[in-house]
C-alpha cells in the first residue's frame, strides 16, 4: 500500500480510539463508522496484530494498540502542524474549527462572539458540539471546550470567555406568587412547587444562595424536572406558565423578567459566580482557526 493510504489508516485507528468507538470516531472525523471500521481492519492486517478488541456496544484497545496510540499521537499532531504551516500563506486564516461547550454557553454566550467572530474570518468553518459533561476535548474530536471550571487537567491554558461575573436568578409568574405567597427567605422554598434541573451524570444541583457572607443551600421538591441543556427551555415555559419556581442563569430568565411574564424572587440572595472559560491544550500545535478564536477571544473579553 502506497503511503498516503498507510497514514489515512493511521488516521483513521487514531479517530476511532481517541473516540472510544467507530460510532464515536465517525462524529468527530466526518468519516463513516464502516470506513473507519475497514481502515482498521486493513491496519491489523498489514500489521499481522490486532489493535482494538469489539464488543457490540464498545472497543477496548489492546496492549499493541496502547504503544501504537501513544507513539502515533506526537506524530500526528506534527502532521496537522505542518499541514497547517500553508494557513500563514493565506490572507486570513481557514478551515475547520470545533467547539465543545454546554448548553448554557450555546445560548447565552457565544451569540454575539460567534457573530463577529465569523464576519471577521469567513473561511473558517465554526463547528459547536454540545455536551454537558466536562470532557477530553481531543478525545471528542474537538479544538477546544467551554466550561466554568477553571480547574483544568494538565497541560491545558484557560483563557475568559464571555461574562466574568454571572448571576443565578429565582422567578416565578405574578399568578403562582399571587397565588401561593412570595418566600422572604431561601429555606421558604421548601415549601414551595419548584421546577428542577438535573445533570446527565443523574445529579441534581441544589440551590444556592448568599447574602452577606452567608451561604444558603436548600433542596426542594416539585412537579418537573428537566435534563439541564436543551430541556431547560421546557422549564422556563413551565415558570412563565405559573406552575412553579425557577432557579437558572440570570441571562437566561432577563426577557421574561423584562417583560414582566417572570417576577424575581429572593433577588437580594442571588448568588454572582465566575463566568467560563475557553480551555484548549497548551503543548499542542495551535490549528491556524483556533489561534484566530483565541486572539480574537483575548482582545474582546475585559481583564
Amino acid at each position: 500500500m502506497h503511503n498516503r493510504g498507510k497514514l489515512t489508516d493511521l488516521v483513521a485507528f487514531a479517530a476511532v480510539a481517541r473516540a472510544g468507538g467507530f460510532r464515536e470516531g465517525a462524529r468527530a472525523s466526518g468519516v463513516s463508522a464502516s470506513s473507519l471500521s475497514e481502515a482498521v481492519r486493513r491496519l491489523e492486517t498489514r500489521l499481522g496484530v490486532r489493535l482494538i478488541n469489539r464488543t457490540t456496544r464498545s472497543i477496548a484497545l489492546t496492549e499493541a494498540g496502547a504503544r501504537l496510540l501513544e507513539r502515533l499521537e506526537p506524530a500526528l499532531g506534527e502532521v496537522e502542524a505542518a499541514m497547517d504551516v500553508v494557513n500563514a500563506f493565506r490572507d486570513r486564516p481557514a478551515g475547520p474549527l470545533r467547539l465543545n461547550v454546554p448548553a448554557t454557553v450555546a445560548r447565552l454566550v457565544l451569540p454575539p462572539i460567534v457573530a463577529s467572530f465569523l464576519k471577521l474570518y469567513p473561511d473558517i468553518r465554526l463547528e459547536v458540539v454540545v455536551e454537558e459533561s466536562f470532557v477530553d476535548v481531543l478525545a471528542a474530536g474537538c479544538d477546544a471546550g467551554v466550561r466554568y471550571d477553571e480547574r483544568l487537567e494538565q497541560d491545558m491554558i484557560a483563557v475568559p470567555i464571555g461574562p466574568r461575573v454571572q448571576r443565578f436568578a429565582t422567578a416565578a409568574s405574578p399568578a403562582y406568587l399571587d397565588a401561593r405567597g412570595r418566600p422572604e427567605h431561601p429555606r421558604d422554598l421548601l415549601s414551595h412547587a419548584c421546577l428542577r434541573g438535573r445533570f446527565a451524570s443523574g445529579a441534581m444541583p441544589v440551590w444556592e444562595f448568599e447574602r452577606d457572607g452567608t451561604v444558603v443551600r436548600v433542596d426542594p421538591t416539585g412537579p418537573l424536572v428537566v435534563r439541564a441543556g436543551a430541556a431547560v427551555d421546557l422549564a422556563v415555559s413551565a415558570a412563565v406558565a405559573g406552575l412553579g419556581i425557577i432557579h437558572l442563569f440570570e441571562e437566561w430568565l432577563r426577557p421574561h423578567l423584562q417583560s414582566g411574564a417572570l417576577e424575581p424572587v429572593l433577588e437580594p440572595w442571588w448568588q454572582e459566580f465566575p463566568g467560563p472559560f475557553l480551555y484548549y491544550p497548551g503543548r499542542r500545535h495551535l490549528p491556524a482557526p483556533l489561534r484566530a478564536f483565541v486572539d480574537f477571544i483575548k482582545a474582546r473579553t475585559p481583564s
